[in-house]
């Protein structure tokens, strides 16, 4: 898979006051203490607490600059330009996903997809018995990823169970380049990175062309951060409503249960590829211990990278040694 990356001037977070950074940074100490303690392998943490960076560290040899490989987290950016092109009436949560490929139309898809949703890829309820991104990515000779996707047997009606499906999001990545004539990475460059201030951002790209929606998108910590803001101040930057109010709250609220998981952070519901979380939040999380958390009772964002697999451990130390702090 290639990169597709474009150049944009950075705008940095405001950084809290001395006092108040000194105040978070006895929580951040024992926080990082009990990271090393249990050998957790984190990359960088930045807590934004009312609109301010209130910490901010990062693991050696990572530095500020250094973007990160995002995994499921880019998923969250691949909702978001859904509800963009929803806004701009380009489509609509409950258009049919074949309606977009005529091409790979045919009896035995209609009669397999006939009845699969945009909102099913949002929910990750597609059907499918397990993930098979892994079969359409590795074993998909001629590189036509949507063809393979539609093919792929259904074993439960849409709509009906959550199963993680990796594919949703190159899905809607496919089906916002059809709609949009351009690229999801293209599509997001003037609605979602420029405003933002996002410098240094690229994101994989299937044998077609396609970026990949569900995973490769590579941003800075910051940058992720901002992204947390945003919801966080429901789409509002600088004044310039860039995203729906109507939308976020959609997207980061419960659309289907997700009590067949492991983990106590990911039994709380799943939205339009956002999950619920512990103490009023929701966030995006990615495999190795990647999160943006979002918690609006305490007015704050929390993200953290890592290459870690032991993600509860993380969130754990996070709910009992940063969110006291929160206050």
């Amino acid at each position: 898979m290639t990169k597709e990356a474009f150049p944009i001037i950075a705008d940095a977070l405001p950084r809290a006051s001395y006092f108040k950074q000194i105040y978070m940074s006895m929580a951040l100490d024992r926080f990082v203490r009990s990271v090393e303690t249990a050998q957790l392998n984190l990359h960088s943490l930045m807590i934004v607490h009312h609109g301010e960076v209130v910490a901010e560290k990062w693991w050696p040899p990572h530095q500020s600059h250094e973007p990160h490989e995002l995994f499921s987290i880019s998923k969250c950016f691949c909702s978001t330009a859904v509800g963009m092109a929803v806004e701009d009436g380009l489509l609509s949560v409950h258009d049919r996903v074949i309606s977009f490929f005529p091409s790979c139309q045919s009896p035995a898809i209609e009669q397999n997809m006939g009845s699969l949703r945009i909102s099913h890829l949002l929910t990750m309820s597609i059907g499918h018995a397990k993930d098979p991104t892994n079969q359409i990515v590795r074993h998909t000779e001629d590189g036509d990823w949507v063809k393979a996707f539609l093919e792929t047997p259904l074993k439960d009606p849409p709509g009906s169970k959550f199963v993680y499906n990796n594919a949703a999001g190159y899905m809607l990545s496919a089906i916002l380049q059809t709609v949009t004539g351009e690229s999801l990475l293209d599509y997001l460059r003037p609605r979602l990175f420029e405003p933002l201030g996002m410098e240094r951002v690229s994101w994989d790209t299937c044998p077609k062309g396609i970026n990949t929606g569900g995973w490769g998108l590579s941003l800075t910590t910051e940058d992720i951060a901002k992204f947390g803001q945003l919801y966080l101040c429901k789409g509002n930057w600088n004044g310039r409503q860039l995203l729906s109010e109507k939308w976020i709250d959609t997207a980061t609220s419960q659309q289907i249960s997700t009590l067949t998981m492991n983990g106590l952070d990911k039994r709380l519901g799943y939205g339009y590829m956002f999950w619920r979380c512990r103490h009023g939040g929701f966030c995006g999380r990615g495999a190795e211990g990647q999160f943006c958390i979002v918690l609006p009772k305490k007015d704050a964002v929390i993200v953290i990278m890592a290459e870690e697999k032991r993600m509860q451990a993380i969130l754990d130390l996070v709910w009992v040694q940063l969110l006291p702090a929160l206050v």
